[in-house]
């Protein structure tokens, strides 16, 4: 039996991170595919999971959510036939909809697959955010997720991790929720939690991250581990930590993304510009691109940005999400890729800035 994991996350949540944490950790000794959905044409985190040494099969003219189901359907079967691994993980786009992606592996049943977990990765100080003005989607990944991982957490203030537990709670109350720090975990505890059935058997098993009784903590079922979340502590009103404008009057795109009856597409919503360039950058100017991203007057609501590009002191791997950027040195590329997604992108202006 090849077993399915599904790793849901709205932009730059970490769910590339997570997967790599748990190949290293806790997937040792399986034969593993990874198949790769991103959004736009170029493809970057592709490259990244191929250092891993694992199978990537990619497919970047959509979102499993939209154009691609039918394809994903006949690529999942295809991988499983010709592979026959022990199992298959499934990154979708970070702005499709977890639903849309479990209709997908359900719509290529076959008597060998069997659809394993469904874990969705948030970002802890981007959660408020991107639920107000983007809930069509992030919600979606909220509410079908069987295990809930958030990122991000290590500085935050506890109030503020038990704010966010709060609004993703309103959203799936059965979810189990890791706030644990990742390296204050082992990919073994990690995958162990996101194979739960239920998060409300912790109220009487033991903890599937820390092992200890579950009536020893009184609000696992909010969160895990060691945090102690007590909800009547959380604060609905405080805005969340990610240093970013939340657009409380609505986003400036012009799409009413966080309204409960809308049926979008990411494509109609979201758009995707990328390039791949020869061009060497040194880590100053780049630090100026990724800092100069935050002006959405200039380059419309920039959501998500990476690449890897030639650089003065070798190949230049780099990520940035509102108020958060990291460039770090990393493996070659055959050339440099970037991509940039967001809503209401201003394209010729960021083609001149990466020029």
């Amino acid at each position: 039996m090849t077993k399915i994991d599904l790793f849901s996350g709205f932009l730059g949540a970490g769910k590339t991170t997570l997967i790599k944490k748990l190949i290293a950790q806790a997937y040792t000794g399986e034969k593993l595919v990874i198949i790769e959905n991103e959004f736009g044409d170029i493809s970057i985190d592709g490259g990244f999971l191929e250092e891993s040494g694992v199978q990537v099969r990619e497919m970047n003219a959509g979102c499993i959510c939209c154009s691609l189901v039918g394809d994903f359907n006949t690529a999942l079967l295809q991988v499983y036939r010709d592979y026959a691994p022990d199992r298959i993980l499934i990154e979708p786009s970070g702005v499709g909809k977890l639903s849309d992606v479990i209709r997908a592996v359900e719509g290529a049943a076959d008597a060998g697959l069997s659809l394993n977990s469904c874990t969705t990765v948030v970002d802890a100080k981007k959660c408020k955010m991107y639920m107000k003005n983007f809930g069509e989607f992030f919600n979606d990944q909220i509410q079908h997720a069987g295990t809930i991982v958030l990122s991000h957490t290590g500085d935050m203030a506890e109030g503020k991790i038990n704010d966010c537990i709060a609004l993703l709670k309103e959203k799936n109350s059965h979810a189990l929720i890791v706030t644990t720090p990742w390296d204050m975990l082992t990919g073994e505890q990690l995958l162990k939690a996101m194979e739960q059935p239920q998060a409300s058997l912790l109220a009487e098993e033991s903890c599937p991250v820390c092992g200890q009784d579950g009536h020893h903590h009184h609000h696992h079922e909010a969160g895990c581990c060691g945090h102690g979340h007590d909800e009547s502590e959380h604060h609905h009103g405080e805005d969340c930590s990610c240093g970013h404008h939340h657009h409380e009057e609505g986003c400036s795109c012009g799409h009413d993304h966080h309204h409960g009856e809308g049926h979008h597409h990411a494509d109609e919503v979201f758009i995707s510009w990328g390039q791949e360039t020869a061009t060497h950058y040194t880590r100053a100017r780049l630090e100026e691109i990724l800092h100069a991203l935050e002006d959405e007057s200039r380059f419309g609501m920039v959501l998500r940005a990476k690449g890897i590009v030639a650089g003065d002191a070798g190949w230049f791997h780099f990520d940035y999400t509102p108020g958060e950027s990291d460039i770090r040195i990393g493996t070659p590329a055959v050339t440099g890729r970037l991509c940039v997604i967001g809503s209401g992108l201003q394209e010729a202006a960021l083609e001149e800035l990466f020029r």
